[in-house]
């Protein structure tokens, strides 16, 4: 009589260098993002500082301290990181109370702190990151796998609660700030994350009971901002009627970018010949929320899509980097880091053609800003902690 013995077959997990790709991108990124910013912000960085690589310098030190910072997130196993998960994120969202009674306020907004000469800080940038560190460690430790509808009644008190008022909480004090992009960004990010932590039908139609919720709120968040309407009726016009609405008010900065962009063609006018640079994109969105105009404007079709080809080779690598990580910890951390960056990414660009209404998304590394960069690198040097632990069957 023979038996033959059932073996599983072991997993290896083999520590190695980290996702060249990603890598290179990071890298490439980093020094174009820099060419542009200053390229775009030269016409305000003479007409306020007297002095054209102002905004370069400063863009150049935080990537400098983003790297510094990024080194511990990237040479520290991320395992242990994420043990700092709960109270990074509570830590976070006392900033984001704080900065609502002692933050600067611009332009009607209270979202940065000012400590003396120290550059501005944005806690709701760090805010990205900490909730996905947060989901990310809870999502590993409860996979949601619900055979029966009674399983599926006590994960909407287990699961669905706790996690919308965590995210709730998050939101709702960055929209007081406000600011509906970054809420958005992180609301995005959050729900897909958790609609991935389960692997049945129960979980994923709970999962998608969140989606009108999240739409009344947002409803509310644009009719409770005057502005915010009339960029939704720009929006609507240029869809509708192939034209922007009020283009000296309400629709100056979108009837700006359209220019820019039409006036690119295919191949653009070439490298520092814009002219919605000088004064034309109001404030200082040149070199901020609409860089990506003045890109097309100077490199045409051709640079825009390569830079959006660009963008779709990390979705890509990054989704990889998860389905191939070592442990649950290390697939939704790099699931939770590709969606934000990449949502962000296409949000900006899309806004910049009109395809949806202009929210103030930053483009990761080719906006001008002190959080969004460290941020940015400190997130991608999570990313490629992760990829360097690798499953081999």
């Amino acid at each position: 009589m023979s038996s033959k013995r059932k073996t599983k077959r072991k997993v290896n997990h083999s520590y190695h260098s980290p996702d060249k790709i990603v890598l290179v991108f990071l890298i490439a990124m980093a020094i174009f993002g820099s060419i542009m910013i200053y390229d775009a912000s030269v016409y305000m960085a003479n007409a306020v500082f007297n002095n054209q690589f102002r905004f370069l310098i400063s863009q150049i030190v935080w990537i400098f301290f983003g790297g510094v910072i990024g080194s511990i997130f990237y040479f520290v196993d991320y395992r242990k990181i994420l043990k700092i998960s709960v109270p990074f994120l509570a830590f976070m969202i006392f900033l984001l109370v704080l900065v609502l009674v002692a933050g600067v306020e611009m332009n009607g907004s209270k979202r940065w702190f000012q400590v003396g000469p120290l550059p501005q800080i944005q806690p709701a940038e760090f805010a990205k990151l900490a909730i996905v560190m947060y989901f990310a460690s809870w999502f590993s430790k409860n996979e949601y796998s619900h055979s029966k509808l009674e399983d599926s009644k006590k994960a909407f008190t287990k699961a669905i609660v706790p996690f919308l008022f965590i995210l709730g909480t998050v939101a709702l004090l960055i929209l007081i700030e406000p600011d509906l992009g970054t809420a958005m960004i992180i609301c995005i990010t959050a729900f897909l994350m958790f609609f991935l932590s389960g692997k049945d039908k129960f979980h994923r139609k709970g999962s998608l009971t969140i989606i009108p919720l999240a739409l009344l709120l947002g409803v509310i968040a644009i009719v409770i901002e005057p502005y915010r309407i009339e960029r939704i009726k720009t929006y609507f016009n240029l869809i509708l009627n192939g034209e922007v609405a009020d283009p000296r008010g309400t629709g100056y900065q979108m009837q700006q970018i359209l220019i820019g962009i039409g006036s690119g063609g295919l191949i653009g006018k070439g490298f520092g010949q814009s002219r919605q640079r000088f004064g034309y994109l109001v404030e200082n969105t040149a070199f901020t929320d609409s860089t990506f105009a003045v890109l097309l404007e100077e490199m045409g079709l051709l640079g825009g899509t390569a830079i959006i080809i660009a963008w779709v080779v990390f979705l890509w690598r990054g989704f990889k980097i998860a389905l191939c990580a070592s442990d649950k910890q290390g697939q939704y951390l790099a699931t939770g880091i590709t969606i934000w960056l990449s949502s962000q990414a296409f949000l900006n660009m899309a806004a910049n053609v009109g395809l949806v209404p202009l929210t103030g998304i930053p483009l990761p590394f080719l906006t001008y800003g002190g959080s969004s960069t460290i941020v940015t690198i400190i997130a991608f040097a999570l990313l490629l902690n992760v990829s360097r632990y690798t499953k081999d069957a």
